[in-house]
């Protein structure tokens, strides 16, 4: 089963406590209880950890949506491509993400949650923001207030502003607008030390590694074209370089 169902049915999606379990409903606690003698301690982990990182992009989604004062059809169809929604979770899930946009909170709380679960693990907090990109530039227009929506989630997940920069040129940029800043490297480094940089890039955000670290496996498609991107970059500055 897809996380979407999982979310939306009895597992994942009602073990999630914190602000994200009381947007979806007031069921997680007891939820919780009741599948934790069904669940080893392994499972309950990576389905909460994976419905959680899920759920997430559902609400965060949805404020940035609406930061710039209107949610477009295009930004929603963008969500369901990217996110590889199913026609059976469509309607559920645009009630998480319907209840989202009208919630009084802001968007601080989600992003402080799913922040917490995933300190040790950056770069599914990159693929998140990943997605994020994708959705702002959806109706071919970047709101300022969209950009500063995403530096301040940035923020709430550990991202300097350079590695902020690095996910914008990335996501936002023009046609390898900077290789240089996609690798997260300067033109100044040695030859060497830009090799391993695109190695550390390619390992950290490599499908299998992501998914180990919770990232279900819908998600993979974003882990993909992000891969493609830093390769692309790598081959561009490689050949600029000669390096072999």
């Amino acid at each position: 089963m897809a996380i979407w169902g999982k979310i939306l049915g009895s597992t994942a999606g009602l073990m999630i406590g914190g602000p994200l379990g009381a947007l979806i409903g007031g069921l997680a606690g007891h939820a919780y209880d009741r599948l934790k003698t069904t669940h080893s301690t392994g499972d309950q982990e990576i389905l909460e950890r994976q419905g959680t990182f899920a759920t997430a992009v559902i609400v965060l989604s949805a404020k940035m949506a609406k930061s710039d004062g209107r949610v477009t059809r295009d930004e929603i169809n963008a969500f369901k491509k990217v996110f590889q929604i199913t026609p059976e979770d469509v309607q559920n899930i645009g009630r998480i993400f319907n209840q989202a946009r009208v919630d009084s909170q802001g968007f601080e709380p989600y992003a402080r949650q799913v922040a917490n679960l995933f300190r040790n693990n950056p770069a599914v907090l990159e693929e998140l923001l990943g997605g994020l990109f994708h959705i702002a530039q959806a109706d071919g227009v970047s709101h300022p207030k969209e950009i500063d929506f995403l530096r301040d989630c940035a923020q709430i997940f550990g991202f300097n502003e350079a590695t902020f920069e690095r996910m914008r040129v990335t996501h936002m940029g023009s046609a390898m607008e900077d290789p240089y800043e996609i690798l997260g490297v300067s033109p100044e480094m040695s030859d060497d030390a830009i090799r391993r940089a695109w190695r550390k890039l390619v390992r950290e955000h490599h499908p299998d590694t992501l998914t180990a670290q919770g990232m279900p496996d819908d998600f993979i498609k974003i882990a993909t074209e992000k891969i493609a991107t830093i390769n692309a970059a790598y081959d561009i500055v490689a050949k600029q370089r000669g390096i072999n």
